[in-house]
């Protein structure tokens, strides 16, 4: 007994981070903030569910002088879509939905569908390919009244636009994931944003994750900013989520439209890197959150994508700093939340940049810094897999 214990010890020993090339990462946000590739940056590191590294660097507002703060609000973009994938597979774990059967069972629209030119589909619509950008719903055209009406309002309409392409056989970027959420409204007859509430936000204590910022919630949310392209210096930049006051509210957008911290945020990574489980705490089965995170193929070629997630492949590297098996998901506005299962690491890199040049560059900094310190190497991709 005692040996296994003093073996446990030296595991977890042997894991832990190294505090002090953690404590590099204060001064390289710093020089990124001097460097305009960001206003204001917050990063997070967790280590087998624990906060190991928690820190802010810049400003939140140049302005009004307000330092960026480590609990600020970050519009997060596409790093919805994973929370989203999350929410459907809590309902496939109770045996409501399930990833692979025609969605059409839940949305019957879907059986109408129709590609480009009128043909047929040649396979039905599954979950696994809404939530994984194979369905062939393409990136809607924008439109004056996108935020405005309901999700079930909108789901609709992007179903009634032909497919891009035949189900299953492509990948382009898109709003399936929308679509699932609107599924999961109708199987849970439940608002979409009252079920990612009770079912994922209230339960892992992400007590600042919302669709809908409340006052107290808007004074912190770190102001976007866009390099101005005459004087080079960072100013305001427009950011469709963030209404003019809190009683407009932007439709609850399962592709894009959270907004959370970073401390929120590393617990939901934490359990999705603990095989479902934080705290004693099972949300998912390790079985869902195997499948969810396992990239998909599609017209036999083989993603980096799964349902809802980006996956860093032997031949695909989405975060260049981060392992092979690694996974997670960037945001529009250059936010970053990634996930090691293999040493149990997860990384929260949040900014609120649009049009920002070199916007990745403190990202793969700190991601750099956080492998450094926990002893991993990561080898570049060969030059001809770098430039697939």
């Amino acid at each position: 007994m005692k040996s296994s214990l003093a073996l446990l010890f030296l595991v977890s020993q042997a894991l832990a981070l190294d505090s002090a090339k953690l404590a590099a990462i204060h001064p390289a946000m710093e020089e990124a903030v001097k460097a305009k590739q960001a206003a204001g940056i917050v990063t997070l590191v967790m280590e087998k569910g624990k906060v190991v590294h928690h820190d802010a660097a810049g400003m939140a507002d140049i302005a009004k002088g307000r330092a960026m703060e480590k609990d600020a609000l970050f519009w997060i973009a596409s790093m919805t879509k994973s929370v989203n994938g999350a929410a459907v597979m809590t309902l496939v774990d109770e045996g409501k939905l399930a990833l692979d059967e025609p969605a059409s069972k839940w949305l019957p629209e879907l059986a109408n569908v129709t590609v480009q030119g009128g043909a047929k589909p040649e396979k039905p619509i599954t979950l696994r390919m809404l939530l994984s950008h194979t369905a062939g719903i393409a990136f809607p055209p924008r439109k004056p009244t996108d935020g405005a009406i309901s999700l079930k309002a909108y789901a609709a309409t992007l179903i009634k636009t032909p497919l891009a392409f035949q189900p299953g056989s492509s990948y382009e970027y898109g709003f399936g994931p929308t679509v699932a959420g609107r599924i999961i409204e109708i199987v849970s007859r439940m608002k979409y944003e009252d079920f990612m509430r009770t079912r994922l936000f209230e339960p892992l204590g992400m007590k600042d994750t919302t669709f809908h910022p409340n006052d107290a919630q808007r004074a912190r949310i770190a102001r976007t900013y866009k390099m101005d392209e005459d004087t080079h210096q960072l100013v305001p930049g427009y950011n469709p989520f963030v209404t003019s006051d809190s009683s407009v509210q932007h439709m609850p957008e399962p592709a894009g439209g959270l907004f959370s911290t970073a401390q929120d945020m590393g617990r939901f990574y934490a359990m999705i890197a603990n095989g479902g489980e934080l705290d004693g705490r099972r949300i998912l089965s390790a079985t869902s959150v195997a499948e969810m995170t396992k990239p998909v193929t599609a017209g036999e070629k083989q993603l980096n994508y799964a349902c809802g997630w980006q996956c860093n492949t032997e031949t695909q590297r989405v975060c260049a700093a981060m392992p092979v098996g690694s996974f997670g998901h960037g945001g529009a506005f250059a936010t970053n939340g990634w996930i090691d299962p293999k040493s149990g690491i997860v990384t929260v890199f949040l900014v609120q940049n649009v049009l920002v040049p070199d916007s990745g560059k403190p990202r793969d900094a700190f991601q750099n810094l956080v492998m450094a310190a926990a002893g991993i190497t990561v080898k570049p991709l060969a030059a001809k897999q770098a430039k697939r």
